[in-house]
């Protein structure tokens, strides 16, 4: 629903797109925009406010910058939502991770291919450096948005069927039991913070200016052998990690 017209002071030493940040925000906090809702349109708002689309345009980024909405280029903006605690231990599994906070996990499969590891894949794998791994890329959503892009390295081998098993199973870790792997712990998990690249942005639906929190994990089967190491990219607007104690 498009809002009332505002009047916005003129002259008064408050930059135009800070006062329609603060006519926003004031509208999110009181309901009048609720989470997951578009916005209006960049045009609207231009017309509503009486200035151009540049203004507009500042007076979003800002907010987006704050986490209060997110931009989807082509679709436009929306109030952001609730955000998803995902805690980091020794059994880490998406699924049980969404569904424990009453939401609806969901993975999309977007790459499977072998490829050479590298330097960072061989030692965490303990490979040798060029040893063929299984790479698969999959983008984990809760109530159909987008939360998590994984990059996962299986050891081959072990791991050869694991694109059919993919065909099957609905889960990395259903996938992984297909293959002989009943079950797997988390071995180390290394946080980073880093602006997303472009193809990182467009399938988590943010904004480049808002950073990603990157996760590197290593999983091992019960016997101790690598099995899986993870680069996961989280969407920082919308979930929140937890570390778990003993984790």
């Amino acid at each position: 629903m498009t809002p009332p017209p505002h009047n916005l002071a003129r002259g008064e030493g408050v930059a135009l797109w800070r006062q329609i940040v603060q006519v926003l925000e004031q509208a999110i906090a009181s309901g009048q925009h609720a989470p997951g809702s578009r916005l209006p349109s960049e045009a609207e708002l231009a017309t509503l406010h009486g200035v151009n689309r540049h203004t507009v345009r500042r007076a979003l980024d800002a907010l987006s910058l704050r986490g209060l909405i997110r931009i989807e280029q082509g679709r436009g903006s929306f109030v952001a939502e609730d955000v998803v605690d995902y805690p980091l231990g020794p059994r880490t599994r998406f699924s049980e991770v969404i569904r424990a906070q009453n939401r609806e996990p969901a993975g999309r499969l977007l790459r499977v291919a072998e490829q050479p590891a590298d330097l960072v894949v061989a030692e965490a794998l303990r490979l040798r450096p060029g040893r063929p791994v299984m790479v698969v890329e999959r983008l984990g959503l809760a109530d159909g948005r987008p939360v998590v892009l994984g990059k996962h390295h299986f050891v081959l081998p072990r791991f050869e069927g694991i694109s059919v098993a993919l065909e099957r199973e609905a889960s990395i870790t259903g996938a992984m039991k297909a293959c002989g792997v009943a079950d797997y712990r988390r071995v180390s998990t290394r946080l980073t913070a880093r602006l997303p690249t472009a193809e990182e942005a467009d399938l988590l639906q943010q904004g480049r200016g808002r950073p990603v929190m990157v996760a590197e994990a290593l999983n091992a089967d019960l016997e101790g052998r690598p099995v899986d190491f993870t680069l996961s990219c989280y969407a920082a607007g919308r979930v929140q990690i937890v570390i778990e104690e003993g984790g």
